[in-house]
């Protein structure tokens, strides 16, 4: 994989869009504190389609695509109160399997809602997608990948309003795999070319 491409790709669109894209983190990150969490899983899902469209389309975001999917408001808040639940539990336990539980949240469902939302798969579909997609050979590619998500996010998570120019821009680059993912898999890995969008980066 290279890397560098995907860095090069998700940086353009961060660039191209970026007040724009700052709006809607902005937004994102505000509805979700002002309702306490509960709308935070399904504005996140409007976000994660909207930097799509922008990677795919070079489509504008906009603070309207945060609601474009509230039909997905009550599987998502299920799922999520699950997950959190969880890693709660696991904490409660002992601090390392509350840990190891959001690692393995990250690792096999970082693909789930792209694949909700652009895929229109319902949540147990997309589970399974995503975690089949995190378990693509060779699995020491995606996880690379997740530790580079996870420091771009601790590194804005370490600085005052750090995180609004550090999430959007780790989520663009996952964003990128997921859709060199999705092509390789309709097209094979070997017999077929980039998609447009990707041979620009090559």
């Amino acid at each position: 994989m290279d890397f560098k491409e995907h860095f090069e790709r998700a940086w353009q669109v961060f660039t191209d869009h970026f007040a724009a894209i700052l709006v809607n983190t902005v937004v994102m990150v505000g509805v979700s504190i002002i309702s306490f969490g509960l709308l935070a899983p399904v504005v996140s899902a409007g976000y994660m389609q909207s930097l799509l469209l922008a990677l795919r389309e070079n489509r504008q975001p906009d603070v309207r695509d945060l609601f474009a999917r509230m039909d997905l408001f009550f599987p998502l808040l299920g799922f999520t109160v699950l997950f959190v639940v969880l890693v709660m539990v696991g904490f409660l336990m002992l601090i390392l399997p509350g840990i190891l539980a959001m690692l393995a949240g990250t690792f096999f469902f970082v693909y789930m809602l792209p694949l909700m939302t652009d895929q229109q798969l319902p949540l147990i579909e997309a589970v399974k997608e995503s975690c089949r997609m995190a378990l693509e050979e060779p699995i020491t590619e995606h996880i690379a990948v997740v530790a580079v998500f996870l420091i771009l996010d601790s590194i804005g998570s370490s600085m005052v309003l750090g995180t609004l120019l550090t999430h959007p821009f780790s989520c663009l680059f996952i964003l990128s795999l997921y859709e060199m993912k999705k092509h390789r898999q309709i097209s094979g890995p070997k017999t077929a070319p980039p998609p447009p969008h990707q041979q620009k980066w090559s």
